[in-house]
């Protein structure tokens, strides 16, 4: 999933516009930005097995990116680093924090809705957990759009971005969604798990920057 981690930062960082949307995008994208710096570092692993191009899923060990614990750890640190970074918010600055948590964890939560049980609780020993949908790929991908589209209709609607822009901004956020469709059902295998992560984690940055910078609220383009 990652239109879908899109669609969930949208909705809500549409609840605080005082930071910007980058900032709850890169944060519902975080863990797969860890995930694909462990896996080059080698400390997580991904799989390619042979019926890749019929079901389009590789097989992750990710104890410490996507791990139930972890999630809930790497969640604590990102709201922390919110809150130390948004001072400027004074008594709203803790709210913004629990936002910007909500969307880091809602990124195990989706995971948890379409992955096959490998999911850990906490070490790659530990009970895994998944639900699947992936198996059912025409409905994951369905579920997956209404998430999408409807947290850029929550973000654009309350956005008071000018016309122009909302209209670049979603146009960029189907493109997302149009990637991430034929990734999961036109895709050749990548040629290595090493390849996947030095093609992932580029693009990741690429679209919270993008959609950060594109998602600007008025009072940030003032400087107030």
């Amino acid at each position: 999933m990652f239109a879908g981690h899109v669609g969930a930062a949208l909705a809500i960082g549409r609840a605080e516009r005082r930071v910007n949307i980058g900032v709850f995008v890169a944060a519902g994208l975080l863990l797969d930005v860890i995930l694909w710096l462990l896996v080059l570092l080698g400390w997580e692993s991904v799989a390619i097995p042979a019926d890749f191009a019929r079901t389009h899923q590789a097989h992750f060990v990710f104890p410490y990116s996507h791990g139930l614990v972890g999630s809930v750890v790497w969640s604590a640190f990102a709201a922390a680093a919110a809150w130390a970074f948004y001072a400027r918010l004074d008594s709203q600055r803790v709210r913004a924090a629990m936002l910007v948590a909500a969307a880091v964890f809602s990124h195990w939560l989706l995971d948890a809705l379409v992955h096959r049980p490998e999911l850990p609780i906490l070490g790659s020993t530990s009970r895994a957990v998944g639900l699947g949908l992936w198996s059912s790929m025409p409905v994951a991908l369905a579920v997956e759009a209404v998430i999408t589209v409807l947290g850029l209709f929550l973000f654009i609607r309350g956005s008071g971005l000018p016309r122009k822009k909302s209209v670049v901004f979603a146009v960029l956020t189907l493109i997302v969604l149009a990637f991430t469709v034929a990734g999961m059902t036109l895709a050749p295998a990548p040629p290595s798990a090493f390849a996947m992560a030095a093609s992932s984690l580029p693009t990741l940055i690429l679209v919270c920057t993008l959609l950060g910078w594109i998602g600007r609220y008025p009072h940030e383009r003032q400087g107030r």
